[in-house]
């Protein structure tokens, strides 16, 4: 019998690839609980929680990511986690998280305190990533659907990085997932 989208998360969660999170000084599945609990906090809706409880499930998803991630090379987990996501949650889950990347590089172009505030790992997958956004590309970016909703969950993403604060567990997310889910 196939797993409930709730269930396939809730076992990619538990996982042991889910332990360290590159670099950062938390783990990654506590950083994407810590996000979702910052967009409930906001009183996002539904869509914006899921965005931020998934958007790095991505590193998940590739095998070797630590590997290729201490190599210098982008695996392109924004891209790999958009489409999983994507597969069983409507656009407006998997955008923000298809683009939570270039948020990043979108908030380093055009706000000059922005980099400072970044973890150290964080600037230095700014560089695998491509770096900051041209002007052109900034303003291109914004007119993109998700966009705003993508720099969003960057900033909750950005907050998110303290080793051993009390989360939320998986399970507190089961009723969002489930309705938010297009197949169960």
């Amino acid at each position: 019998m196939a797993l409930t989208t709730y269930e396939e998360i809730a076992e990619i969660y538990s996982s042991g690839i889910s332990e360290e999170y590159l670099g950062e000084d938390v783990k990654l599945v506590e950083h994407m609980l810590q996000c979702a609990d910052l967009a409930l906090a906001d009183s996002a809706p539904d869509h914006l929680v899921l965005a931020a409880l998934l958007h790095d499930i991505g590193h998940l998803l590739i095998p070797d990511a630590t590997e290729a991630h201490f190599s210098g090379v982008d695996a392109h987990h924004d891209e790999i986690g958009s489409q999983w996501v994507e597969e069983r949650f409507p656009e407006s889950v998997s955008l923000p998280i298809l683009l939570h990347v270039d948020a990043k590089k979108y908030l380093v172009a055009t706000d000059n305190e922005y980099y400072e505030k970044l973890s150290q790992a964080s600037k230095d997958t700014l560089a695998m990533q491509g770096g900051p956004l041209s002007p052109e590309e900034a303003a291109e970016f914004l007119l993109m659907p998700g966009a705003q909703e993508a720099v969003q969950v960057r900033l909750w993403d950005d907050q998110a990085k303290i080793r051993g604060k009390a989360t939320s567990q998986i399970s507190d997310f089961k009723a969002i997932i489930e309705r938010l889910a297009l197949h169960q």
